[in-house]
């Protein structure tokens, strides 16, 4: 990705854009890894303003009563499962534990987005041949 390609990436809260219907707004949810270990909760969803299309969950994660608490971020490709309170990613706990800091100074950078795509082995959204995930994703029971 060249510097002058970057995409708009916003946080849903700081945004005008809406969450179609309650049911579908993730925000909040509990994240689990592939094995079931609870992770944290989705504390905000990052959107492509472009093309209004979520690119990243925010991972809320650590502290205590929420302070200090971290944040990671997660491609929206690892979301394997949504239930009504919920998200099941198709990583390990490891994984999300070893992935890229989040930095918010870095965020609009296209070496944040290579490292943190390599390190989730996905091909990254602006890469040819990307096929977005299907959002929302069927609830799963």
């Amino acid at each position: 990705m060249e510097s002058g390609d970057i995409p708009v990436l916003t946080r849903l809260s700081d945004s005008d854009h809406a969450i179609p219907s309650a049911d579908e707004d993730i925000r909040g949810r509990k994240v689990t890894d592939r094995s079931g270990n609870e992770l944290g909760k989705v504390g905000d969803l990052i959107i492509d303003e472009d093309e209004h299309k979520v690119r990243f969950l925010v991972l809320e994660h650590g502290g205590f009563l929420g302070v200090g608490k971290e944040k990671s971020y997660i491609p929206v490709d690892a979301v394997a499962g949504v239930s009504e309170d919920q998200v099941r990613i198709d990583r390990t706990r490891d994984q999300v534990v070893d992935a890229p800091e989040y930095d918010p100074e870095l965020v609009q950078q296209d070496e944040y987005y290579d490292r943190l795509y390599a390190h989730y082995d996905y091909p990254p959204f602006w890469g040819p041949g990307y096929v977005y995930p299907r959002w929302p994703f069927p609830r799963s029971e």
